[in-house]
């Protein structure tokens, strides 16, 4: 990033990664999120932001979004443009639309940074040395219907061969598995310090959920 680029943000959560942005790289920002309550927290981020640059948060997906710009951070969305959403056909029809919207609106010289959790295809697996258990796949199950119903998780192999045909080359892996262990760590330990205030939003139920996601 340099001063005075137009950073996209495609999944933009509660407006973190485009604040620190625009704080330590001067730039102009775009948020899209398909969250009222999201939209509202970032744009009230903004607006107590005192900088010359632009930032807007759009209420919409990346298949609205035309604008070009220079770079691209989609983090923790990925995984969230699932079959239920689009489709059982949706590694087919979907993977190749977002790269090749990605591609169409960067420049020559523009990058995208995607953070997604990644699966291993099930015949890879014993060649990695892992081994599943049924207690690891109730587990896969209750995430996939309970925590995040609808999301899909891609293989890194499908992240590789679509975007490459959309035009880009990967040019840098980074595996985060011991930072993501220790922000469900971070996490859990948080939602238990609020427990009571948890509880009374949502409820037990859910409390003891979230907690079962987080701890396993």
């Amino acid at each position: 990033l340099e001063p005075g680029m137009t950073l996209l943000d495609i999944g933009c959560g509660w407006g973190a990664t485009l604040r620190r942005a625009i704080e330590k790289y001067d730039v102009n920002v775009v948020g899209l999120t398909l969250s009222e309550n999201q939209a509202e927290h970032v744009q009230k981020t903004f607006d107590q932001m005192d900088t010359p640059r632009t930032r807007r948060v759009l209420l919409e997906g990346w298949e609205k979004f035309h604008e070009p710009v220079d770079r691209i951070v989609s983090i923790g969305a990925f995984e969230h443009f699932g079959r239920q959403r689009y489709g059982r056909f949706f590694k087919m029809e979907r993977y190749p639309a977002f790269f090749d919207r990605a591609y169409d609106i960067l420049p020559d010289d523009g990058r995208m940074l995607l953070h997604t959790i990644l699966t291993y295809q099930w015949q890879e697996m014993p060649a990695r040395g892992i081994t599943l258990t049924m207690s690891d796949i109730r587990f896969a199950r209750f995430i996939g219907q309970e925590i995040f119903p609808g999301g899909q998780l891609p293989a890194q192999e499908d992240i590789f061969k679509f975007g490459e045909a959309a035009g880009f080359s990967v040019e840098r892996v980074q595996l985060l598995q011991k930072h993501y262990e220790r922000t469900l760590n971070i996490w859990a330990a948080n939602l238990e310090a609020n427990k009571e205030k948890a509880i009374a939003i949502q409820s037990q139920e859910v409390y003891d959920k979230y907690m079962h996601y987080l701890t396993g």
